[in-house]
């Protein structure tokens, strides 16, 4: 994963060849780098990464080390850094993954089929990506649930935010 981390191309979001580009604004920035400042200081480790970059740009960065307590696993931290929680059995990781009052997306990283499934089955998100880190297509649901959001856009689903529905009955003499 280091090695994928260290390989993407920051840089101008108009560019093609651009993979990561910057946070929306300043606040955006400070709160990336407050969260990966406050796993550095709780001991994780930045294997890749970690530091702004020129502008509203924050390097991609690798946290291992990550554990319960750091804002990076407490807050949506909305920016180009992956912390590592390693597990040692599916209930244990499970409930670390939910015990979270947001729930956007998660990301399951695993050749197990039956793992994959009973993984997203479990995870209390509006998006599960298995071995997929962009899973967000147009003409598929997005959204979130708990605090990170109610309803969804995209595809037929979105459309039902649209709409009101309406039941009447009537009984005819």
């Amino acid at each position: 994963m280091a090695d994928g981390i260290r390989k993407l191309r920051v840089g101008d979001p108009m560019s093609d060849q651009t993979q990561v580009g910057p946070l929306v604004d300043q606040q955006g920035l400070d709160k990336v780098a407050s969260h990966v400042d406050d796993a550095v200081g709780k001991g994780a480790k930045a294997i890749v990464g970690g530091h702004r970059k020129d502008g509203l740009f924050f390097e991609p960065t690798l946290l291992t080390g990550v554990s319960r307590g750091m804002r990076i696993l407490e807050e949506e931290t909305f920016g180009p850094v992956a912390p590592i929680v390693g597990f040692t059995d599916e209930a244990e990781i499970i409930r670390a993954a939910n015990a979270t009052p947001y729930g956007l997306a998660a990301y399951v990283w695993t050749k197990d089929l039956g793992r994959a499934f009973r993984i997203a089955e479990a995870l209390d998100y509006g998006i599960v990506g298995v071995n997929d880190g962009l899973p967000a297509v147009p003409h598929a649901p997005f959204g979130g649930v708990k605090f990170s959001g109610i309803g969804r856009e995209g595809g037929p689903w979105g459309l039902d935010e649209f709409m009101d529905v309406k039941y009447i009955s009537i009984s005819l003499p």
